[in-house]
This record gives structure tokens, C-alpha cells and sequence, in this order.
């Protein structure tokens, strides 16, 4: 017997590369193409770094303040972690602990399987429908609790909040998270229906929509009871996850909301620009709500397109896993950067066509 046979074995998530590439044009791991507003470069420049030598609040109090009145909340029910990934790993340590099956999608966001097998959590993955929506009559049955993006990931097809609360009714009895990390690029978010289901928890991050990925910045909403338990979770490990320039620049990111709202608005345009670009070149697509697409081409196999666009420097992501292995993830970057992705594509598929 050896020390390695007690160690726990898992297979780890596996994040989007961030290759070292020169002209690179980076579209596969969902970055917003705009960086922060005005308000967090003078609190990244104002920051006062004496303050480093003290531990930082430990709940983020003014930024939790910020963030629920943004929101319509109260302080209570907001939770704060170390980007959304972090504050999901407490949300399946607390909430998922049942004896009946955590149900989430079969093509969704592949950490929610990491997360059961890193916690021995039993889980059932639900076939989406052709057309990779979710059929919410999968959901109506006796489980441990439901978990699922919306807009879903890697698809970006998205339910209304009236479909959504259609599954919160028939699930009072377990916790229903609705993971909203894309939600302003064009869905509809169920932040008002916190008060209404005592059960519901939304989780948000700052990565995407406020241009935060480097800071490591998420967030939880739900009723006061559900948020304490995260809450002493959390303190249980860890209780200063969010560190003081992090608090700053989170305080100053929620100031800059007209900003980021109108550059969500630029990668709204810009998807709906690319979309068409595309299928006049042969593509399909789900409908995206997400700042990303999900392409397949009519005879060009994914893997292939993947490899010529990786030889000029363009990165898309690419899932060799059932159902989707002929298809590809695409960031909406810049106008630019697509017209670059676009220019490419045409060079790609003419030389195929050729043979």
C-alpha cells in the first residue's frame, strides 16, 4: 500500500487555451473584446496598496452592498466568490447533497460533471433536443436538484424566464440554479424571480459581461436563508476569498454599468453581423443569446476548419465529444477580429472546394 493509493483521483476541467501566439486573434474562451470603463482603470491607479499588509473584508460588504442594490436586492441575498466557477464548486458542495440525481443538460458547461465526481454527487445528464434547446418536460421529474446555463453553454440557445419558472414550479423541493454567466448578450434573466422561489439561486460572473475575466470576480442571488448556507460554507474553508483590489474594482465596474451596457450592445450587433456572414458561407447555427456562436458547416467537418483557422493564428474552440464533434464555438470579438475570422473562413473553404 502507498500514500498515492489515498490520494483522489479526478479528471480535471480543462479551461480554454491561452496560447502565446503572435497577431493572435483570440476567440474561444467567451472574453468580452472591450475592456473595462473608465471607473475601474482610476480605481486600479487610485488603489491605495498600504492597505495590502491587512486582510480584506471578509464578505466584500460595500461591493455586496453595490451589487444587490444594481440588482434590486438586499445585502443578504447576495453571494460573493473568486470568480463564478468558485462560487459553483460551494453551490455543489451545499445545496447538492440529496440521494436523488442532480439533473443538467448532456452538451452544457463541462464543469458541472468535474464538480459531481470532485464531491461524489450522483448526477443524470438530459439529452437536449435536436435543435440543442431544452425541452423543460425533461425537468418535471423527482431529482437532487437542476443546474443549467442560460443562455446554455456551448450552444447559446437560451428559455424564457416564463419556461424557466414553469420548471421552478415543479421542483420546489430541491435547489434550481439557473448559471446566467451570459445573460446580457441577449436573454432573459430570472433575478425577479428570487423572491418568489425560495429555492432558486442565480449565478452571475464578472468575466463576461463586465469585462472582469483577470480578477476572478462572481456572484450568487437568491433568498436570505440559501445565501447564509453558502455563506457558512464558505467561511467553513475560506474566509477572505475576495481580495481588496478585487473589492475595488468590482465597486468600480458596477459604476461603469452604461458603459458595459452599451458595449454589450456593439457584441450584439456584431453577432448578428457575423451570423449572416456565415451562412451566406454555408454554416448553421443555433440561435445565440451569448456572446459566442455554435457553427457547423454543410461539408466541411469542424475539426478540419479548426486546424486551418489555428495555422493564421485564429482560435476557436473545438469539443471532440458526442453530438458536437462537427461543430465549433465562436467568441464574438471586435467587428475586426470577425472580419479577420470571416476573410479566413472564405480562403479555407475555397481551398477545400478546390481539393
Amino acid at each position: 500500500m502507498s500514500w498515492r493509493d489515498h490520494l483522489r483521483q479526478v479528471e480535471p476541467y480543462v479551461a480554454g487555451e491561452q496560447p502565446k501566439m503572435r497577431n493572435l486573434v483570440k476567440l474561444n474562451t467567451n472574453e468580452n473584446p472591450y475592456g473595462p470603463g473608465e471607473k475601474v482603470k482610476a480605481a486600479i491607479r487610485d488603489f491605495d496598496s498600504e492597505v495590502l499588509n491587512l486582510y480584506p473584508n471578509p464578505d466584500a460588504e460595500t461591493l455586496r452592498h453595490q451589487l444587490a442594490m444594481y440588482h434590486g436586492l438586499a445585502d443578504d441575498q447576495v453571494y460573493l466568490g473568486n470568480g463564478s466557477d468558485a462560487v459553483l464548486a460551494i453551490i455543489f458542495l451545499t445545496c447538492f447533497n440529496s440521494s436523488k440525481k442532480l439533473l443538467f443538460p448532456d452538451i452544457t458547461y463541462s464543469f458541472y460533471p468535474v464538480y459531481c465526481e470532485l464531491y461524489g454527487i450522483d448526477y443524470e445528464t438530459i439529452p437536449l433536443k435536436d435543435d440543442f434547446t431544452i425541452d423543460i418536460k425533461d425537468y418535471m421529474k423527482d431529482n437532487g436538484g437542476i443546474i443549467f446555463p442560460n443562455p446554455n453553454a456551448p450552444t447559446g440557445a437560451a428559455l424564457s424566464k416564463a419556461q424557466i419558472e414553469e420548471i421552478l414550479k415543479h421542483n420546489q423541493n430541491s435547489v434550481v440554479v439557473i448559471d446566467e454567466a451570459y445573460v446580457d448578450f441577449g436573454a432573459e434573466s430570472v433575478m425577479r424571480l428570487i423572491d418568489t422561489y425560495e429555492n432558486l439561486l442565480v449565478v452571475h460572473t464578472f468575466s463576461k459581461f463586465r469585462s472582469l475575466a483577470g480578477i476572478r470576480l462572481g456572484a450568487a442571488f437568491g433568498q436570505k436563508e440559501l445565501i447564509s448556507h453558502l455563506y457558512d460554507v464558505k467561511n467553513s474553508f475560506n474566509s477572505y476569498p475576495i481580495d481588496a483590489l478585487a473589492q475595488k474594482i468590482g465597486e468600480a465596474s458596477i459604476q461603469d454599468s452604461a458603459y458595459i451596457k452599451a458595449n454589450a450592445q456593439k457584441v450584439i450587433a456584431t453577432r448578428e453581423k457575423t451570423c449572416e456572414a456565415l451562412k451566406a458561407l454555408g454554416f448553421t447555427m443555433p440561435e445565440s443569446s451569448a456572446n459566442f456562436i455554435f457553427v457547423t458547416h454543410e461539408s466541411v467537418r469542424a475539426d478540419v476548419l479548426f486546424k486551418a483557422l489555428r495555422e493564421r493564428s485564429i482560435i476557436v474552440r473545438y469539443f471532440n465529444k458526442p453530438r458536437i464533434d462537427n461543430y465549433l464555438r465562436i467568441t464574438i470579438g471586435t467587428p475586426e477580429q470577425m472580419e479577420v475570422l470571416i476573410e479566413a473562413l472564405k480562403e479555407i473553404l475555397s481551398k477545400q472546394a478546390e481539393g
